[in-house]
């Protein structure tokens, strides 16, 4: 029963963090592009309201998914949290400054004070988008975990794979990149669904370019996933029917070109949402039951089994239902609130 009770946890944990990508992803996109598709006042600012009315509470998610994180596996919680104690930080940082960037870019006309503050929230969404990539290529990689479940990792070591790992090498950085392309993409086919005018025509282009940059950077990152932790293989091959998940993100991507060449902005988005769940729900099946892959000796690694509460795990599903039913409650309510184009007329040059 705990077995399964841990497995049901892994699923909804993976879920929480997925739909946090999602959803916040598109805000670290909106933000890389945003100096170069939002190219007068009035267009950041609209930028700025397209955003405005849900990027705080999709950072909910990120913090419910670290609760849950918490709640159910401790110990994983426990080692991540010290071992990517600097990672942490720089993430945390740049959330900050993010967030600075947003509530106060219009408190001070001149000329210095909004050039500092967008040039902060574009470079604080690049580096987070980069951040975040970089930690799924940790995850798919493994960390250097001891005998007794934790681990400290350098920025970087060697940049090269191997049981002692920095947070950066190639393969991570590959996947930051990649990361970066995908929430880029993300970002522009949320602001296509949003704007208007000459910015829809930037994000619209920007969109159809790093769709093709995704489809091409995918492929390289899951082959040199499959050289630097072919492990990931085997539940695949144990179970072929694991291949619906990322084959569902392969659809997506190619819905997402077709749907942004006829110019349908929400199918669009809605298929750049159902590749990034696609993706990191066949990263999951791979990983699975692993949370930390040890690169010293598989044997410790930490697993849904190993590192689950022990006891208590039923009762939470009672306290998650009712949790999570308020956190889609609000969400919905609010994206049904500001459904729709940002209204320009208001938005004048100056202002």
């Amino acid at each position: 029963m705990e077995g399964s009770l841990s497995t049901y946890w892994f699923v909804i944990v993976t879920l929480m963090l997925a739909v946090y990508v999602v959803l916040d992803g598109f805000d670290f996109g909106t933000g890389i592009i945003y100096l170069f598709a939002a190219r007068s006042d009035v267009e950041r600012r609209t930028v700025l309201r397209a955003i405005g009315p849900v990027w705080n509470g999709n950072e909910v998610w990120l913090i419910a998914g670290g609760g849950l994180l918490f709640f159910a596996f401790p110990k994983v919680y426990a080692a991540g949290f010290s071992g990517f104690y600097l990672a942490l930080i720089i993430v945390l940082w740049l959330l900050m400054f993010r967030g600075l960037s947003i509530e106060l870019r219009s408190h001070v006309d001149h000329p210095l004070w909004r050039p500092f503050w967008d040039a902060s929230f574009a470079v604080a969404s690049l580096l987070l988008a980069i951040v975040f990539g970089a930690a799924l290529g940790n995850l798919l990689r493994g960390v250097p975990l001891n005998a007794e479940g934790y681990f400290f990792t350098a920025l970087w070591t060697t940049f090269t794979p191997g049981p002692e790992p920095g947070i950066l090498d190639w393969y991570t950085i590959l996947m930051g990149v990649l990361g970066a392309v995908i929430l880029t993409g993300h970002g522009a086919n949320y602001l296509a669904m949003k704007t208007g005018g000459d910015l829809y025509q930037r994000a619209c282009r920007i969109a159809q370019v790093t769709g093709w940059l995704m489809a091409a950077l995918s492929v390289v990152a899951i082959l040199a996933t499959a050289l630097v932790q072919p492990a990931l293989r085997r539940n695949y091959d144990a179970h072929p029917v694991g291949y619906a998940v990322p084959l569902l993100g392969v659809l997506a991507l190619a819905g997402m070109l077709y749907f942004r060449r006829r110019e349908r902005n929400v199918a669009a988005f809605l298929a750049s949402s159902a590749f990034i769940v696609g993706m990191l729900g066949g990263a999951a099946w791979g990983l699975f039951p692993n949370l930390l892959l040890a690169t010293k000796d598989p044997a410790w690694s930490l697993t849904v089994y190993n590192a689950a509460t022990p006891g208590g795990l039923e009762i939470g599903l009672v306290w998650f239902a009712v949790g999570i039913s308020l956190v889609i409650t609000y969400t919905v309510y609010v994206y049904r609130s500001f459904w729709g184009k940002v209204d320009l007329s208001s938005l004048e040059e100056g202002k």
